[in-house]
């Protein structure tokens, strides 16, 4: 997810378990709060071994390599919770926005409605449920369906980002 105001966030699922990790520009933990730009002490102290290329993937970096991140957590196979880092507190001036919940808020609701309300409020026009359903249930993005969200997109145009999160879409 990448939201166009330098927000982002990336979650991957494999067969070792799933590893999320999301950036909020403006948060006091962001790796550009020192010079040279740093991640927030402890972010990924504890990330297990089955997680470190994702730590360090180029898609997750800046152009130095610095890892675009302010939250991490991950759920390795066979886990029974999600874990993260455990982080050095924030000093006392520094107040913490909630990033972490507003980052995820979409996703942790889980509703087509949900993400419809946010595209609404976000870009300011009016978004098709059944389309935005049809996205959520995974089925095979088209034309057609590319054409109610955004008709000035077209499916080939969006070959490229189907591609590297392994949506199925049918031309």
């Amino acid at each position: 997810m990448r939201d166009g105001s330098g927000n982002e966030y990336s979650i991957i699922f494999s067969q070792a378990g799933a590893y999320a990790r999301g950036f909020d520009h403006e948060s006091p933990m962001s790796p550009y709060r020192v010079n040279p730009p740093m991640p927030w002490p402890g972010l990924f102290d504890t990330v297990p071994e089955v997680f470190h290329s994702q730590v360090t993937e180029p898609a997750f970096c800046d152009e130095a390599g610095i890892p675009l991140a302010t939250v991490c957590f991950w759920r390795e196979y066979g886990d029974v919770e999600w874990r993260a880092g455990t982080i050095k507190s924030m000093p006392e001036a520094a107040k913490d926005d909630g990033s972490v919940e507003w980052l995820f808020d979409v996703l942790l609701d889980g509703r087509p409605e949900a993400y419809q309300e946010f595209a609404e409020e976000y870009y300011e026009v009016a978004v098709n449920l059944e389309a935005v359903r049809s996205v959520y249930a995974l089925q095979p993005l088209t034309q057609s369906i590319v054409s109610v969200l955004n008709p000035e997109f077209d499916l080939a145009s969006l070959e490229e980002d189907l591609a590297e999160i392994g949506y199925a879409y049918s031309g």
